[in-house]
């Protein structure tokens, strides 16, 4: 991995802050539903960025050149974001997300002609894909703003499910996942360092939040709450498999399944319920004793903070069964333990519910750590260096 690299992973930050800012102004279903196609659109564009950069070298003059124009254009849709299904904003969006995955998918064709005849065909399945899917991005951003979810979110289904058959096209076929000669080691520390960006997010929007209040006891206890949460989510995920996975994706005999699963799909779960931390994170600050904090507010603070647990939970229990370990207790047993909280969303304060929320989430980590200590980590980790996977 190199500089230009983390480089790049910067104008992902200020994306994932526009991303959560819009939700937090408007915490209603729709803006919700937006949020999500919007945090799967800019993950599809970094995720597809970091395969393509396993054949590619950045420390290439022309690869850093494209690597700073494509910088240039998610710092665009960034900035198209926070009206991206208002009038006028919505193309821009959409421009810039069809030129990356397309000209991008198009380089790659060229650039593998020569040196990897069946990848560079593989590339041009996935051109005609991301081709078919840029017809309804494009009149998405064309049509009426009440419209436009209508069209991408059906655009976001078609590129979801292009991975899933292995970019399948009449005469072409499917490509073999062989022909994914991915590095292990290098999918992981990108995947890796794309999520402490996002945890850096919850800690700036946690941090700007609390600079501007007074500081007394309740938004003190919130702040607090707010940063464990950042604590127990980064130790959810970085304690023990985080390297797990390394060393499991490097001994598999199917390195390109796993990673597919483990740094493609999983991740995407772990940043959105990152991103409603952010937001959950933000509203009790504001509002540590109002579950409905605004008037424009149709989504409870409660509701937020529980369902950014747990789909940060669920995103952790996909990662963990995808790099070898089995479906874990422990944490669908912190899923439906912050399921059972719904019930006292009522009763229970957003300042109350945070802590609960973070008490399921420590037990959880003490669980997993308890049981790996009965099993013995030592001999787990020398069955992870000789892990396969059909």
């Amino acid at each position: 991995m190199s500089f230009i690299e983390l480089f790049f992973d910067l104008v992902f930050v200020f994306a994932i802050t526009q991303i959560a800012h819009g939700l937090i102004d408007h915490p209603d279903g729709g803006t919700f539903t937006r949020t999500l196609v919007l945090t799967m659109a800019m993950w599809w564009v970094w995720v597809y960025t970091t395969w393509s950069l396993n054949w590619l070298s950045p420390e290439r003059s022309l690869i850093r050149v494209v690597l700073i124009a494509a910088m240039l254009i998610v710092l665009l849709m960034s900035s198209a974001i926070p009206e991206a299904f208002d009038e006028g904003q919505g193309l821009i969006f959409a421009l810039g997300y069809v030129g990356l995955q397309l000209g991008r998918a198009m380089l790659m064709v060229a650039a593998l002609r020569d040196h990897d005849a069946a990848l560079s065909v593989s590339y041009i399945r996935t051109s005609i894909w991301f081709a078919v899917s840029a017809v309804l991005w494009i009149l998405g951003g064309l049509a009426p703003s009440e419209e436009r979810l209508y069209f991408w979110a059906a655009a976001i289904v078609i590129d979801l499910l292009a991975p899933l058959f292995r970019y399948w096209m009449p005469v072409l076929g499917s490509t073999a996942p062989s022909v994914w000669t991915v590095s292990g080691e290098y999918m992981a520390e990108r995947t890796g360092l794309f999520i402490i960006v996002v945890l850096g997010e919850t800690i700036i929007v946690t941090g700007t939040a609390f600079g501007e209040l007074e500081g007394n006891p309740t938004q003190v206890s919130a702040f607090l709450s707010a940063f464990a949460s950042t604590v127990l989510m980064w130790l959810l995920y970085f304690a023990h498999d985080e390297s797990r996975g390394r060393r499991f994706i490097n001994a598999s005999r199917n390195a390109a399944m796993v990673a597919r699963s483990a740094y493609t799909w999983a991740p995407v779960v772990l940043v959105l319920g990152l991103v409603l931390t952010a937001v959950a994170d933000e509203l009790v600050l504001l509002h540590p004793s109002d579950n409905i904090g605004t008037e424009d507010q149709y989504i409870p603070t409660n509701l937020l903070i529980l369902t950014a647990s747990s789909v940060y939970l669920l995103g952790n229990l996909l990662f963990k069964r995808a790099i070898g370990r089995p479906w874990l207790v422990s944490h669908i047993a912190g899923i439906l333990a912050l399921a059972g909280l719904s019930a006292a969303s009522n009763a229970l304060s957003p300042l109350a519910m945070n802590w609960a929320s973070n008490a399921v989430l420590l037990a959880v980590i003490v669980w997993d750590y308890r049981t790996r200590s009965l099993t013995g980590s030592t001999s787990e980790d020398n069955r992870e260096d000789s892990a396969t996977i059909d």
